[in-house]
Parts: C-alpha cells; sequence; structure tokens
C-alpha cells in the first residue's frame, strides 16, 4: 500500500527523534560544532490548540485572530522533539505535533446582528492535525552575553521560526432524527472545487507545508533538565481546513459530478441554512458568500514543554570535575 507524503514525514521526523535520543542517552560523546561541545535535548510538549478560520466565532463581524477564538473547542496538542545546540543562543529543532481541531457556527454568542447571519449559516468541521517541522530557535540574552562562558542564567526567552508539513482531512456532519453522522468533505467537492464550471477552484491538497513561529522560554531545573511554555503560531496557505472559503454553488452540479450518494449528501451538507436573520430559509442561491477568501485558515497551540539534555553537559573536563565535587557527600 503506498504510503502518503505526510505519512513519510511524520514517520521520518519520528524516527530521527528516536534516533538521536538513543544514540545519545547512552554514550558519553558529545558531538563537536565550532568550539564547543554540540548540546542534544529531547523533550515532550502537550498543551491547548485552537483553530482560526472561518467557522465559529463571537458576537459581532469575524476577525481572523483571537477575538474570534471559541475556547469551549479548545483541543489538547501533544508533541515530541529533538533540538541540536551548536552553540548557547542558537538551536535547530525537529518535531512532530499530533492534534485536534473543530469549528461550530451553533455556538457563535449572539448579541446583534451581524454574528447571526455566520450563525444562519449554522455549518460545521473537525479534524485531526498531525505534523512535522524544522525549526531553529533564537535566544537572544544568550547571544548578547555570547562572549561571558559562565553566564548560563536559568531563565532563558527564545524566539522560533521554521518550515513544515501539516496534514488534515476535515469532516462535517447531517443529523437526522437526532442521529449525527460524520462525513469527510474533501470528495463532496463543496464548493465545486475541480468543477469545470469553477475553473479558479481546484481540488485542495490534504497535506500542505506550514510556517511555524512564536515565543517561549524554559527554565532549567538542573544542568540537564528543563521545563517551558510556548505559543507557537502556525501560519498556513489554505483557507479549506474547514472545507469553507468562497461561495456557494448550484446543487445540481453535484449529480453531474458525484454518484448519487455522494451528490444527496454534499447537497445536504454544504448547505444547512436555517432561517434566523431570514425566516423561512432553508437554502443560499449560487453565489452567495460562504466564507471569506482572502483569509487563510491558521491555527496556534500553548505547549507546557518538557525536556532533558542528552550526552554530556559540561563543556570541558574542568566544569565536570567542579560539579563532580560541589555535589552532596552519599556517606556521612
Amino acid at each position: 500500500m503506498k504510503k502518503s507524503l505526510q505519512d513519510l514525514w511524520i514517520r521520518g521526523l519520528l524516527l530521527i527523534t528516536l534516533s538521536v535520543f538513543f544514540a545519545f542517552s547512552g554514550t558519553s560523546q558529545s558531538l563537536m560544532f565550532g568550539n564547543g561541545p554540540t548540546q542534544i535535548e529531547a523533550g515532550i510538549n502537550v498543551g491547548p490548540m485552537f483553530f482560526l478560520g472561518d467557522l465559529g466565532g463571537h458576537a459581532g463581524k469575524g476577525t481572523p485572530f483571537l477575538k474570534d477564538l471559541n475556547l469551549p473547542l479548545t483541543k489538547v496538542d501533544k508533541g515530541l522533539f529533538v533540538t541540536v545546540y551548536p552553540n548557547s543562543w542558537f538551536g535547530l529543532r525537529f518535531a512532530v505535533d499530533f492534534g485536534k481541531m473543530d469549528g461550530f457556527d451553533s455556538i457563535i454568542n449572539t448579541k446583534g446582528v451581524n454574528e447571526l447571519w455566520r450563525k444562519q449559516r449554522n455549518l460545521d468541521f473537525r479534524t485531526n492535525i498531525s505534523e512535522g517541522y524544522v525549526a531553529a530557535e533564537i535566544y537572544p540574552i544568550m547571544f548578547l552575553n555570547k562572549e561571558f562562558d559562565d553566564f548560563k542564567p536559568r531563565f532563558r526567552p527564545y524566539g522560533v521560526i521554521g518550515i513544515g508539513l501539516f496534514h488534515f482531512n476535515p469532516q462535517g456532519s447531517l443529523t437526522t432524527n437526532g442521529v449525527t453522522k460524520w462525513y469527510y468533505l474533501k470528495p463532496l467537492h463543496t464548493e465545486g472545487e475541480g468543477f469545470a464550471e469553477y475553473p479558479n477552484r481546484n481540488n485542495y491538497a490534504l497535506t500542505q507545508v506550514n510556517i511555524p513561529m512564536g515565543i517561549g522560554f524554559k527554565y532549567f531545573l538542573s544542568d540537564r533538565v528543563n521545563v517551558g511554555m510556548e505559543i507557537l503560531y502556525r501560519k498556513t496557505f489554505t483557507d479549506y481546513i474547514d472545507d469553507v472559503s468562497t461561495t456557494y454553488i448550484d446543487p445540481t452540479l453535484f449529480y453531474k459530478y458525484l454518484s448519487p450518494q455522494n451528490a444527496a449528501i454534499a447537497t445536504a451538507i454544504s448547505d444547512k441554512t436555517i432561517g434566523i436573520v431570514t425566516p423561512g430559509v432553508t437554502r443560499y442561491s449560487p453565489g452567495t458568500q460562504r466564507g471569506d477568501p482572502s483569509q487563510k485558515d491558521a491555527y496556534f497551540s500553548v505547549g507546557l514543554k518538557f525536556a532533558m539534555r542528552l550526552g554530556p553537559i559540561f563543556d570541558n573536563m574542568y566544569d565536570r570535575r567542579v560539579a563532580s565535587h560541589m555535589r552532596c557527600p552519599s556517606i556521612y
């Protein structure tokens, strides 16, 4: 069975993570980079993940960032990472993360009129997210003090930016007689992606490039162990994580391009309008705005991080001897 690009990417980075961990946890040798030994750090992260897209939101007009964040839809992001430090102020991170995201127009807070149009749209989605990325970590205070070998503060803020691949596969729901079923949306072409009548709407790929960027800090509990927190935003280049981007299409086109079964599902799931602003309406006419193509989807996470330095943690034999002599004796 042919593996997808996403599977190969995630498994490859996971293999790198595990290989580096076992290689450096069982040996006392370290790589040499420049004038000092390269440090290797492996760890885990866990924390909330948030979606920023067309669906859901709060009162008023939809906005592209935190104002439309729905905290009740918070999901958990989990990850593994290995970071290589050739010096004290720069690190190169290899990471994999796994999480979930969703969005529901039905939970929008209603205090005025503007948000009621989105609530009347009544769409929803959910998806798993898996990603792998490579990123640079920059420690500004370490850079400014790089000439001082004894400058080793426990608290170290940093910035991070990189490039990666992420995989998603959105589902939407239909409820019949109180029973809710979820369907994968890409095969349903809900906005006419790939249809001849919409030449500018190409089929979207489920594995795409993202740019992770953020800030964080780490606190060294010891020379080997540190904990930290990081806010990591992912810029993407797709507006279809939630399968909503442009306008409603003529539902008869579903029967032209899809099987009768999928056409019936697509007709129902692409337009679930309920009459709130315009009582009695159950469908929008073709060409009516469905999403906002001017803003790409994005997501971010707030991660609690736990990491351990692997292999030697001292720059030279002298530092190792000093640390050894400073330990408390085991026998009095």
